[in-house]
């Protein structure tokens, strides 16, 4: 089967497109020659939405994978497909205020690691609620401080874009991967970053996922909550909106 040609990685803000059906797995799974539905990985749920037949059918899309070699994506109908054939032209269309809220979800969890310098352990985004996993040396940590560093980040209006580098480049620079665990997909011989600021100045690290353009557009966030997961593992949880009063 043909590989995919991966729209989102280089414009996160393509709501549909036109894509040939190059191929089926299973009774539900749809491929194209090209995608803007993002694929389940680094902790970001894949896109939902629908796809369009050119005589007026809709079919509706819940969930959209990588296939089994991790060159094509796979889009999940919800109910098992008939009467299509490979060569047809669809749209693409995805549920965009649902993926709008993932790239303004995993913009913030960008920048919390900047705020948390501290190697990952893990991280999930959602809909409305993120968290990401810190292994801190001292495990201390304050709501309040770490909410505002963001929003200092957030309000700061810096740009937020994506470059290539080599997997030898990767390698020259081992710092730029934050996660203890997941390392960087390799094998096509190049590795993406996503990089926050003017000339990378606020963060640059490796990830698939998909961003918003500038970190004013992440909009209002807070840490609802800082839970021990071990002797010095803090998972914090990244929420919408302004950080509760107490009291």
């Amino acid at each position: 089967m043909a590989a995919t040609e991966i729209l989102y990685r280089d414009d996160s803000y393509l709501r549909s497109t036109e894509a040939e059906l190059v191929g089926f797995e299973g009774e539900r799974g749809l491929v194209f020659d090209r995608s803007i539905f993002f694929a389940t990985g680094g902790g970001q749920p894949g896109d939902t939405g629908v796809v369009r037949t050119s005589d007026g059918r809709t079919i509706r899309i819940t969930d959209t994978v990588y296939g089994a070699n991790r060159d094509s994506v796979v889009l999940q109908a919800a109910e098992p497909v008939e009467g299509l054939s490979l060569g047809q032209m669809m749209t693409q269309e995805i549920d965009w205020d649902r993926r709008l809220k993932l790239m303004r979800m995993h913009t913030a969890c960008h920048l919390l690691s900047v705020v948390c310098p501290f190697p990952i352990t893990g991280a999930s985004v959602g809909e409305e609620e993120s968290r990401v996993d810190f292994d801190i040396p001292d495990a201390q940590a304050n709501k309040a401080d770490v909410t505002a560093a963001m929003m200092a980040l957030v309000e700061a209006d810096h740009p937020i874009f994506t470059q290539w580098i080599t997997d030898e480049e990767l390698d020259a620079n081992p710092g730029l991967v934050k996660s203890a665990n997941v390392k960087p997909p390799r094998g096509s011989g190049r590795i993406r970053l996503v990089c926050i600021g003017e000339n990378s100045s606020v963060d640059t690290q490796p990830c698939g996922g998909t961003h918003v353009a500038r970190t004013s557009e992440v909009g209002a966030v807070h840490i609802g909550k800082i839970e021990k997961k071990g002797r010095i593992n803090r998972r914090f949880r990244i929420r919408f909106g302004s950080l509760p009063q107490s009291g």
